[in-house]
């Protein structure tokens, strides 16, 4: 008998290792040979202390803080510990469990007592029939890789945001400074505008013009000012602190934003692009789903076993004997309406949705470091036209000025060269931010923003 209660665990241990459902194969995805607007058509590396290409120390410090300091991030990696003690907790259900147990029973009748004492340990164990338990762990590791590349995703989505929203201050202040320099212009100009109205030099009309123009550059100086307020509250924010006043660097418009980015191979991008990485993770989990759903069709097996020591007299322990049991019991479904066969229907198209988003995210990816890299190129295209608008636009101020105090013109011809020369400035300076952004987001386009904490500290 013991024999053969040898094999039955032998055989249902043989049993456990079969494993039902479809074993996980990556998913092939036709990736182009280059980017189209990749006008370096290399196959270097990404850089992924990508930030550190403007030089600019104070955004250095700001982006270590950030990535120290932000909830999100610390949420994250919150997610991704318990990720992992999951995969321990799912894996325990593969193993035998032990508790243990005991009672004391006293009785009496017409003044006899009787007593007994029971303690022992138990063990039940639920043989993993047709690799259940295994694609649970499967699924659990998977869910584990997910966290971690959600991870990734959060620290790219904060550095990305880190850097851009330091950029929008640098350029807030770009933009005050020109709101504040015409403005002064223009106050100057009013002061002189009125002295001749006074006098009877010029009409009311061309007072008027003048104040109004001068009135254009002030309402745009609490605007900008506004702006930055905003933006320094928003990263500081993103640094975990309390709205405070962001320190920045050199003047926006002294930063040289022509940059060479070397992009790599498309195909590479399936491995750098963190949301990508976790679609096949989670598309990895919903696979291994199946084969749980198809072993709950068939029976599983119970094993129990208890082994201790028994008294029938509490006042003579010493007469306490062995006692011991073991059993096995087997489980499984007769007819349940389809129940268990659309389980694995419904986790075939789970699996087959995950699979799905796995092919949009590499889609998606693919048009967004495409669309980073044309507007990069366009950027810089405009940047050029607008560098001479701009010098063209100021020069033409001045000698609206010169023609008007020669009275070669009109005081409108002023007027319109200002109101040229303050937007030809502005568009000059929002050029270059959009520029910038655009690297910005070829960065995290390519998936190359995100760094681990062993990466980050060596850096």
């Amino acid at each position: 008998m013991k024999i053969q209660y040898i094999y039955g665990i032998l055989f249902s241990l043989f049993l456990s290792g079969c494993m039902l459902g479809p074993n996980f194969t990556s998913p092939e995805v036709r990736t182009p040979t280059y980017f189209n607007n990749d006008t370096l058509k290399s196959a270097k590396e990404v850089n992924l202390i990508w930030w550190k290409i403007f030089n600019d120390t104070i955004l250095n410090n700001l982006v270590t803080k950030a990535l120290h300091n932000n909830n999100d991030v610390r949420i994250a990696a919150s997610r991704l510990e318990a990720a992992q003690i999951n995969i321990d907790y799912t894996k325990a259900d593969q193993y035998p469990s032990f508790s243990y147990g005991a009672n004391v029973n006293a009785s009496g009748l017409s003044g006899n007592t009787s007593s007994s004492l029971n303690f022992y340990p138990q063990l039940a164990w639920e043989v993993g029939f047709w690799g259940k338990y295994r694609r649970l762990n499967e699924a659990a590791q998977a869910s584990y890789l997910a966290s971690e590349y959600a991870q990734q995703m959060v620290r790219l989505s904060v550095v990305t945001a880190v850097v851009s929203t330091y950029y929008n201050i640098m350029a807030g202040y770009g933009q005050l400074k020109i709101a504040n320099n015409t403005l002064a212009t223009r106050d100057s100009g009013l002061i002189i505008m009125y002295d001749k109205f006074e006098t009877g030099l010029i009409s009311l009309m061309d007072y008027n013009q003048a104040k109004i123009q001068r009135d254009v550059a002030a309402t745009t100086v609490p605007t900008y000012k506004r702006l930055i307020v905003q933006n320094e509250n928003a990263l500081s924010i993103l640094l975990g602190e309390t709205p405070h006043e962001i320190e920045t660097g050199i003047y926006f418009s002294e930063n040289n934003y022509s940059i060479d980015i070397p992009v790599g191979l498309p195909s590479e991008l399936l491995q750098r692009r963190p949301d990508i990485k976790q679609a096949e993770a989670l598309y990895q989990a919903s696979n291994a789903q199946i084969g749980v759903a198809e072993s709950m069709r068939w029976p599983s097996l119970n094993l129990t076993g208890i082994i201790g020591g028994a008294s029938s007299d509490l006042s003579n322990l010493s007469s306490m004997g062995l006692t011991w049991s073991a059993g096995a019991s087997i489980f499984g479904p007769i007819f349940q309406f389809g129940k268990n066969k659309n389980r694995v229907k419904i986790s075939i198209q789970n699996t087959q949705q995950a699979l799905i988003n796995y092919e949009q995210s590499t889609l998606v990816a693919f048009r967004e470091v495409e669309d980073a890299l044309v507007s990069i190129s366009t950027y810089k295209e405009e940047l050029n036209a607008q560098s001479s608008r701009t010098y063209t636009a100021i020069e033409s101020e001045e000698l609206a000025h010169i023609r008007y105090n020669e009275g070669s013109t009109t005081y409108l011809e002023v007027l319109e060269q200002q109101r040229q020369s303050f937007s030809a400035q502005l568009d000059l300076l929002n050029n270059k931010l959009n520029l910038v952004n655009s690297y910005i987001t070829l960065y995290k386009a390519l998936g190359g923003g995100w760094l681990t904490e062993e990466e980050l500290n060596n850096n």
